[in-house]
């Protein structure tokens, strides 16, 4: 093996991709050689970051498909239409995420908690199940789901979105031991907070973002290409033997900086 990295000739399906950490995770599978499949609710928007990335890397490289994760017809299409323009998927990068609610979970509404719930943990199962088996039978693939580490801890701002995330520990761990067999590895991507606009009401407030730099070793947020480098890693034959885990990228933050 010459590059443990290589992704040349791969099909990654990222959901979400047309801003933020989905966009770059996009670009940098591109980057390695893989064609990807960019995501998101707006076709203009994917247009415009699969014409990005065919400027770079030449025309074809990549494609753009809108679709809402809220809509099970829609991944469906997803799904068929990547088929129909580069006959496969290998990777398949669940990034897409909903947060409507920022406050204690007494105020939470019903239709709220189940819009993160159904977005968040159930649209990546849906995805998933329609992805999956033409890589169980191929007996090879790579499922990523961008987590967050929210679900390892706790918050009295994003309650319901962190269970969501923890649910999404448990979803790759299920399906990990579910696929292993068939050589199907599935993983989460643990990001920290990063300066992306779905996070900007976290880092745009000066006291948060005081209080979750303070207690940060690196004394920063992350940026959206640092946390591309782990999903390039588990889409890789670099990552062969790794199933079932979470790899955290958020500046030291979970540790802490001690006494």
């Amino acid at each position: 093996m010459t590059n443990q990295f290589d992704l040349t000739d791969k099909v990654a399906v990222i959901t979400g991709s047309s801003r933020g950490i989905g966009k770059a995770i996009a670009e940098a599978l591109a980057d390695h050689g893989a064609k990807v499949v960019i995501s998101s609710r707006k076709q203009v928007a994917c247009d415009v970051v699969a014409g990005e990335i065919n400027a770079k890397h030449g025309e074809g490289r990549a494609i753009a498909i809108a679709a809402s994760i809220s809509s099970k017809e829609a991944l469906q299409a997803l799904v068929y239409q990547t088929h129909s323009a580069f006959g496969r998927i290998d990777i398949l990068v669940c990034n897409a995420a909903s947060n409507p609610y920022y406050g204690p979970m007494a105020g939470i509404s019903d239709d709220q908690f189940r819009k993160i719930l159904d977005n968040n943990v159930i649209a990546n199962h849906w995805l998933i199940a329609m992805a999956a088996p033409e890589m169980l039978e191929r007996g090879e693939g790579s499922v990523i789901i961008v987590s967050s580490i929210g679900g390892l801890t706790s918050s009295t701002m994003i309650g319901a979105y962190n269970i969501s995330k923890a649910a999404d520990f448990q979803l790759a761990r299920n399906l990990a031991a579910e696929f292993g067999p068939k050589g199907v590895r599935v993983n989460c991507i643990a990001p920290g907070l990063v300066r992306t606009d779905f996070a900007k009401a976290l880092w745009e407030n000066p006291d948060t973002l005081k209080a979750v730099t303070k207690t940060t070793p690196l004394r920063r947020i992350g940026e959206p290409h640092e946390i591309a480098g782990a999903a390039v890693f588990l889409a890789s034959p670099a990552s062969s033997f790794v199933t079932g885990q979470a790899i955290i990228v958020d500046g030291g933050s979970t540790i802490g900086v001690g006494l």
